[in-house]
């Protein structure tokens, strides 16, 4: 058996009566390999957050998406984002209905329960700020009125590499509504002879319904159970030691200092510490511990540290100098 395969059976293993099981069985079936991405994905879910996968096309990016979408119960849209695309291609818009002499609102995709945005950064800045409030206060505002979005409300977001003809950088304040920043690489060679025999299958099989395997209820459920997940005093203290030196890293590193031009945000403190316990309760742990929070730290910080010019010269990317944070901030 290969590492992979141990790491995907011991996490079935320890969630085998997990509220969760049958969901994280149903996405390992459909996804080969991305173990960990599975897992972060089930923790911004957990979290009440939102996902960016980042990868080149091919990936399973999107596929990754849909299989969580395919295993809740509650309405999916994906949206292919495109250098045309409307603002009121997401929102909705205003209809004028002679019968009644008044407009009334139709609503548009940003009203469904998870939302896939298909390559986000093809489209441009003006409808990236479209999903700013819908991301942050789950609502959507047209005129003088607010309209509410679900209480079980995802975005998952795939963007390929900004390198990539016919992308945008996006917006700061976007990205930080972003719980977590997942990369999406290559897979070994066993892994991808898995997924020729699993393409090989799919194409001998008839077209698969799939039927949702958690409902709304055990998803609102267990982020109760999350929130209410033990973690000490002194790893909060330390959740807040390491989000604190992104912002003064004169104070631990004279190289951290250099590559580093802004730290991250107290929204970062905060989704560190959501997305530990979403994780350390994923995996059947009685409570955090150091491991939890390094293991969420590189999703969760590096779309939110912004790299100096030194250290890109240096070949340091966001993910080094993570690294480098998680040695110079000692544990308590």
């Amino acid at each position: 058996m290969s590492s992979v395969q141990t790491q995907e059976s011991e996490l079935i293993n320890k969630t085998a009566h997990h509220p969760l099981s049958k969901l994280l069985k149903s996405i390992q079936s459909k996804i080969i390999g991305q173990h960990q991405i599975i897992e972060q994905m089930l923790v911004c879910l957990l979290t009440d957050g939102h996902a960016l996968f980042e990868g080149m096309p091919g990936l399973a990016k999107t596929r990754s998406a849909k299989a969580i979408a395919d295993g809740i119960e509650g309405a999916f849209h994906r949206i292919q984002f495109t250098p045309d695309l409307l603002p009121s291609d997401l929102i909705g818009t205003e209809i004028y209905i002679h019968e009644k002499s008044d407009f009334v609102f139709r609503k548009g995709p940003l009203f469904n329960n998870i939302l896939l945005a298909d390559e986000i950064n093809r489209a441009p800045a003006k409808v990236q700020s479209a999903l700013l409030e819908a991301m942050e206060e789950k609502q959507v505002t047209v005129g003088h009125k607010s309209y509410a979005l679900p209480e079980l409300y995802m975005v998952i977001a795939t963007q390929n590499p900004i390198e990539q003809e016919g992308t945008y950088n996006l917006p700061e304040a976007q990205l930080d509504r972003f719980m977590m920043h997942l990369e999406v690489g290559y897979p070994n060679h066993h892994e991808e002879l898995l997924i020729v025999e699993l393409d090989e299958k799919r194409q001998q099989r008839s077209k698969e319904v799939s039927l949702p395997l958690t409902s709304t209820e055990e998803v609102l459920a267990a982020r109760q159970a999350v929130a209410r997940h033990y973690i000490s005093e002194n790893l909060k203290k330390y959740v807040v030691s390491l989000t604190s030196a992104t912002r003064t890293p004169g104070k631990y590193d004279p190289e951290l200092a250099k590559w580093i031009v802004h730290g991250v945000s107290p929204r970062a403190t905060i989704a560190l510490i959501r997305c530990a316990k979403a994780l350390a309760w994923l995996r059947g742990d009685e409570y955090v511990t150091p491991t939890h929070i390094h293991d969420v730290a590189f999703p969760v910080l590096r779309h939110r540290i912004y790299p100096s010019f030194e250290s890109e010269a240096d070949g340091i990317s966001r993910n080094g100098i993570i690294r480098k944070l998680l040695d110079v901030v000692a544990i308590p």
